[in-house]
């Protein structure tokens, strides 16, 4: 099967990327490569564009599916430079959606986000929960949803939306976890965490990402649907501190910027249901204790 990848040599992207070529796909990736990540797939096929302005269709000929990953990840960007954001996540979405209409591609794969939700008050939170987001981040990606919507319902188009929680894991250059690594490798006698620390949210390894993701792109059933995708459980911000310390075997003095959130649309509680997901076969394999283990352990061979 002939598949595109937007944002194909990011960090999730990658390891889709990786995937989709293990299981016999001609895999053809659409990048801008300003996500820092210089990892590439010998067997898939690399095109630099920028998917605000430039010519998608004719990467899109014959393709049968897109997984349209490429997009400004980061929720306190998304509120410090919102025209960005915009531009990237929903001009974006747009002109991937009418570059597949125009050829048409018979499934996409949209990944969005558990910040779409805001903050919620119903724990875990299913896929019907009303979305009233409070990032410029989640807004953005809200809108991308209700665009593939409305593209597979007017087009025929299959579409899948899919709201991530926190995905961590190899390659990955940004998060929590790598941005405690790097303050404790710097000092580690002391760590300051932004907001209060007691941020509690649902976390889930790159490699269980992947598998959730193949699995609702082969047996959604139908022509348009949403699932979350994250763990069952939650941890807070002070507990990843305490594993990330303990890796490092460091002992640091913890300090904290102060408040609930730790930047500007920061959601501070955040736990998924995902039994939805789950009825169609899929499970998590790695745990976070053991995911945190081997994504530190991967950020050690880097440094």
């Amino acid at each position: 099967m002939k598949t595109v990848v937007t944002g194909g040599a990011g960090f999730i992207g990658s390891h889709l990327v990786d995937s989709l070529v293990s299981r016999g796909h001609e895999v053809i990736v659409i990048d801008n490569h300003l996500s820092g990540l210089s990892y590439k797939n010998d067997k898939a096929k690399y095109v630099e564009k920028d998917i605000t302005k430039d010519n998608l269709t004719e990467d899109l000929e014959d393709t049968e599916a897109a997984f349209h990953l490429a997009a400004d990840p980061n929720v306190k960007t998304s509120a410090e430079d919102p025209r960005r954001n915009f531009e990237l996540n929903v001009l974006g979405t747009f002109n991937v959606l009418e570059a597949c209409r125009k050829t048409d591609v018979k499934h996409v794969v949209f990944t969005s986000t558990s910040t779409v939700y805001g903050e919620a008050e119903k724990m875990p939170t299913p896929e019907d929960y009303p979305c009233e987001p409070i990032s410029n981040y989640g807004a953005s990606k809200l809108a991308g949803e209700a665009y593939l919507s409305s593209y597979a319902n007017s087009y025929e188009i299959k579409g899948t939306s899919l709201r991530y929680a926190n995905i961590f894991g190899e390659r990955s250059n940004h998060g929590v976890m790598f941005d405690f690594f790097h303050k404790l490798k710097k000092n580690p006698k002391k760590l300051k965490i932004l907001g209060d620390g007691k941020q509690e949210k649902s976390y889930l390894h790159i490699e269980d990402c992947i598998s959730a993701t193949l699995t609702a792109f082969k047996k959604q059933k139908k022509n348009y649907d949403i699932f979350n995708v994250g763990s069952r459980e939650k941890t807070t911000v002070n507990e990843i501190a305490e594993l990330v310390s303990k890796e490092l075997n460091v002992s640091p003095e913890f300090s904290y910027t102060g408040g609930e959130r730790g930047w500007i649309g920061d959601v501070p509680v955040m736990l998924l249901d995902v039994k939805k997901l789950e009825a169609l076969g899929w499970k998590p394999k790695i745990s976070f204790k053991e995911g945190v283990k081997i994504y530190i352990s991967w950020l050690k061979s880097q440094s």
